[in-house]
Formats: structure tokens, sequence, C-alpha cells
């Protein structure tokens, strides 16, 4: 959504500890990752993944993405189109997968001040923020240029074929 040319997100929260059965749920893992996303946080929020539209942002309590090593979590946000989520810790599997899928995490200990519905503008500097449509602003941790690389990619698969591209000329 854009204002005053200027954009912003809107911001669908839910809780602390959501697991990656939540956001990938087993019954579901023999399916393709459009089928996965439908039910992506089904269990907290069912009306998730039929209503999140491209470019929301998810913001959650702390430890985001505890549980297996299952790709498809991150995956299913990004296919979801999810631009960024926020929260003040992740699990250090789901952070990882996350941006090798080029996901967008970050971290903002006062992540669980913003509230549902509000409008969001992310700022991606050196020192990232989180602006509100109220002007009120949350400074997130910073994150490496190789993360954002592949964020800005589509993925660390999508940074190899450059690099890989790049070798060739």
């Amino acid at each position: 959504m854009t204002q005053g040319g200027r954009e912003f997100h809107k911001v669908w929260r839910v809780g602390a500890n959501i697991d990656t059965d939540a956001l990938a749920p087993g019954a579901y893992m023999k399916h393709d990752i459009e089928v996965i996303a439908a039910h992506c946080l089904e269990v907290h929020r069912p009306d998730f993944a039929s209503a999140v539209k491209p470019g929301d942002v998810l913001v959650a309590g702390p430890n985001f993405g505890i549980g297996s090593s299952r790709e498809q979590a991150a995956g299913a946000l990004k296919q979801l189109g999810i631009a960024a989520v926020i929260a003040p810790s992740y699990s250090g599997l789901f952070f990882r997968n996350a941006f090798n899928l080029g996901l967008l995490l970050l971290t903002c200990p006062e992540a669980e001040r913003l509230q549902e519905n509000e409008l969001v503008q992310l700022d991606l500097k050196a020192q990232p923020e989180v602006k509100t449509a109220q002007g009120q602003i949350l400074t997130c941790h910073s994150v490496p240029s190789f993360l954002m690389d592949m964020v800005s990619a589509g993925g660390l698969v999508n940074v190899l074929k450059l690099r890989m591209q790049l070798l060739k000329n």
C-alpha cells in the first residue's frame, strides 16, 4: 500500500513461540509449497493464509520459528508474499532458512508494540527501522549485507546463480 509516495505494509500479529508446525503443518508436507502455504498459521489465525496480501508483514513475539528445521515454514510465508517478519527473536534454524529463501527477518526488541492492522514502513538502512503511520519508530538489529543481498536476490540459490553468471563473463 502506498501513501504519499511511501510504501506501507499491513501488520498481522501472532504471539510468542510460533513453531514451524504452525507455519508449515506436518499434515501437508507431502504437497507443494502452494498447498502448504494455504494452511500457514491456520491453528493460530484461520483467516491468515486466505486474507494476507503480498507486501503485508507478520509481527510476532519472541522465539519465532522454533521447532523442526523444515524450510517450508519460511517458504510458506515467502509464497504468501510476506514482505518481512518482525519479532524480538527467532530460532536459529528458521533464521537461516528464511534468509536462504529470501525472506526478510527483522529482529526488533520492541516488535510487540506494533498492533494488528497497523500500517508500517520498513526503512532498511544500515540500522533498520520500522516506522508506523503515526510516526512511531522502532529500531531493529542490523542485518549483515550478505543476508540483505540474499533477500534482494530472492534467496541463496539466486545469489549463487548470479555469481556463476559473473564468473562466466
